[in-house]
């Protein structure tokens, strides 16, 4: 089967974006280079139309430039070997592919195999969630992550000894690549499939984590409330530095107060905590 490919240079922010919408019209694997995405799509199931109309309502915002060409019979492990580079985040953890070489001057070390998912370490959201989850102590506590994605923050709270994960994501792709995931990190958890209304995790979190998007966060966080117990800690990002105080509004009545905020290349990262 031949692919159609996509090389889009675009601006750093809008990468995980576009990835995401582009993964709800067909496409099933992507890179990430120094330019932007290269995105693949089978022949078959390509919608020129869909795909056009996408690409016009970011092309502004994200300057967006794009070649496209045909890759027959892609080696997606030897693709990846080529573009996706190991990250440090702090001292704290050292997040690398299979194929990478460990790394053993770091506290911990997470193998991610990322394939179409999300979640590597290399997008700011991801890089401060991790970091955060190193400000707060998960020895013996129950974590739930939101939205999982790679399962590389599932796989952080198994490391910062939580003493259960709970994880799950809307995408299947997502759930198969995160159990390899937590198969090559000793998680036995499995990742479940749907929305958080349709999984219904039941309660108490000591730590709930959700690296998500701004309307969905803003939309699922009384659902995240009620699954702390007084003193739980909630852990947001997906949005930019901008939409903090929204997301502050929208978290208050809730009794979630913030603890710390970060910001990198203007994406933002809360910790809050239920009083």
């Amino acid at each position: 089967m031949d692919y159609l490919e996509f090389k889009i240079k675009c601006l750093e922010e809008f990468r995980e974006i576009l990835i995401a919408e582009l993964a709800e019209i067909g496409f099933d694997s992507f890179l990430e280079t120094e330019d932007g995405i290269d995105a693949y799509a089978a022949e078959s199931e390509f919608d020129r139309a869909k795909f056009d109309e996408l690409i016009a309502s970011y092309q502004e915002e994200a300057q967006i430039s794009l070649t496209e060409g045909v890759m027959p019979r892609v080696n997606w492990n030897e693709e990846w070997e080529k573009n996706y580079d190991p990250i440090a985040v702090d001292q704290l953890v050292y997040v690398r592919a299979s194929f990478h070489q460990p790394q053993p001057d770091f506290k911990y070390e997470i193998v991610i195999n990322p394939k179409m998912s999300f979640g590597t370490g290399h997008h700011a959201t991801t890089f401060q969630m991790l970091r955060h989850q190193g400000d707060l102590d998960h020895a013996g506590k129950r974590v739930l992550d939101v939205g999982s994605g790679t399962g590389i923050l599932a796989i952080m709270a198994h490391l910062l000894g939580a003493k259960s994960v709970e994880a799950f994501d809307i995408d299947d792709w997502c759930v198969d690549n995160g159990n390899e995931n937590f198969d090559l990190n000793g998680l036995s958890t499995r990742m479940g499939l749907g929305t958080i209304r349709e999984v219904n995790p039941q309660g108490p979190f000591d730590i709930v984590l959700a690296n998500i998007n701004k309307n969905v966060l803003l939309d699922e966080m009384e659902i995240y409330a009620g699954l702390l117990p007084a003193k739980g800690f909630l852990l947001l990002s997906g949005f930019y530095t901008e939409d903090i105080p929204d997301l502050l509004d929208a978290a208050k009545p809730f009794g979630l107060e913030l603890v710390k905020k970060s910001s990198k290349d203007n994406w933002a990262a809360l910790i809050l905590q239920k009083n």
